[in-house]
């Protein structure tokens, strides 16, 4: 096949012309005359047997040229793009050059491609130092959290103060009038959690059991309920119990209660400094990847990127995202109903991310192609196996669903990161929050 790719200036599109030679036209036109034949009828012929002779001389041979382009066309766009070794992102525009009779049959194609890619530098990037050290103060935090999720609520008669849990009965009206999702019976309220309208937990402070207080607020303007956004309300609440929480000794005993692995707080402390320690290096092992990544794509550059790869990009994230939501037995309608959102709002939110994920893509595919970065067999025999504990499955089955090229590419990808990721240098002022 005679193909040839021409990109237009500084653009990630071009044209693709190429070539269906003779012999192939002709079986395209042969298969196209095949089932023209089986729904024409002639008269003096039944239908399906008129000859190829009586069907030229009535339609042409030119009436059966669509057909055999559409049998033929794919195969050949296919060979045509594997012999100029470029990587289409979205569907062509087809157009015909040359369809004459005993001539190879010439087209063109308008593709989109891959952007091209020139590397800046992507080795020893300067990232921001990472603090991983774990202090006597977050072991005391992190065990302080531990202790108020042991707590106990015991009922008490002074007043409510912040911290507290009041159970209340709450009726609530808008101009008189109820509203929807206004009202509820012995309802468990933490003062200070900020889980209601700003200002009802408030007003609440101070009162006691039994005591009926008459909370006014304002729905914010952002509120989710657009009818209720806004306006001014008014509930009559009855509180029922006021409860405070009874904090356990950090003792010993504490420590068992938390960790049953551990006999003393000593122990346990020892090993949640331990484990902080881990969630530290974790974090920072993924904020010099995100930092030198970006310092990576930020010294490249990257053309255009097609609309296409775009809202490919948004299509994968969304369909990741809600595969999630059924493997927990959300599905996407459950999804949109719980949360109040449409599948428009969900797109929106993956579009506001979808270029840099494009470019930080392409610039990790341009650093495998760079540095030469192959996986190995074994390496993609341990992708495997890793995708099959990740989600649950059979190796055989995952095996089945993703193909080695596949497998391959993600292993070369994690390697360049890697590449990037190990030969940064912490030698930038510390992020401050």
């Amino acid at each position: 096949m005679s193909a040839k790719w021409e990109r237009e200036s500084d653009a990630s599109k071009g044209t693709l012309t190429f070539e269906i030679d003779t012999e192939t036209v002709q079986k395209g036109i042969d298969k196209a005359f095949k089932q023209t034949q089986k729904r024409i009828t002639v008269p003096g012929f039944r239908k399906g047997h008129v000859p190829r002779t009586i069907f030229n001389q009535m339609y042409g041979e030119e009436a059966l040229y669509q057909d055999a382009l559409n049998a033929v066309l794919p195969d050949a766009y296919e060979a045509a793009i594997k012999e100029t070794e470029i990587e289409p992102v979205a569907q062509p525009e087809i157009s015909i050059d040359s369809m004459e009779k005993g001539q190879p049959w010439k087209i063109s194609a308008t593709i989109f491609v891959k952007p091209e890619v020139t590397l800046g530098e992507y080795k020893g990037m300067s990232v921001p130092k990472q603090d991983t050290a774990v202090s006597d103060a977050d072991v005391d935090s992190e065990l302080e959290k531990k202790r108020q999720q042991q707590a106990e609520l015991v009922l008490k008669e002074e007043a409510a103060a912040n911290g507290d849990t009041v159970v209340i009965d709450y009726v609530g009206t808008i101009d008189g009038e109820k509203f929807d999702g206004g009202s509820a019976d012995n309802y468990s309220l933490e003062l200070g959690s900020g889980s209601f309208i700003p200002g009802f937990e408030d007003q609440l402070v101070g009162h006691k059991a039994e005591e009926e207080v008459d909370v006014k607020v304002t729905f914010p303007e952002d509120y989710h309920a657009k009818e209720l956004a806004g306006k001014e309300a008014n509930f009559a609440v009855t509180i029922h119990e006021v409860k405070e929480k009874q904090l356990p000794e950090m003792d010993d005993e504490f420590a068992k209660d938390v960790d049953e692995d551990v006999d003393t707080l000593a122990e346990l402390k020892e090993k949640t400094k331990k484990q902080l320690q881990e969630q530290k290096e974790v974090a920072a092992k993924s904020a010099i990847e995100d930092a030198a990544i970006d310092a990576a794509v930020a010294n490249a550059t990257i053309q255009d990127i097609p609309q296409a790869m775009l809202d490919s990009d948004v299509n994968n994230q969304m369909q990741q995202y809600l595969a999630g939501m059924q493997q927990q037995g959300i599905n996407p309608q459950m999804y949109f109903q719980i949360t109040g959102t449409t599948e428009d709002d969900l797109k929106k939110q993956f579009e506001d991310g979808a270029e840099k994920r494009v470019k930080t893509h392409l610039v990790l595919e341009a650093v495998v192609e760079d540095a030469n970065l192959k996986a190995t067999d074994e390496e993609i025999d341990q992708e495997l196996s890793d995708l099959a504990e990740e989600y649950n499955m059979e190796k055989d089955a995952v095996e089945k669903a993703l193909s080695k090229d596949m497998l391959a590419h993600d292993v070369e990808i994690k390697k360049a990161v890697d590449l990037i990721a190990d030969s940064a240098k912490q030698d930038l002022p510390a992020d401050e929050d």
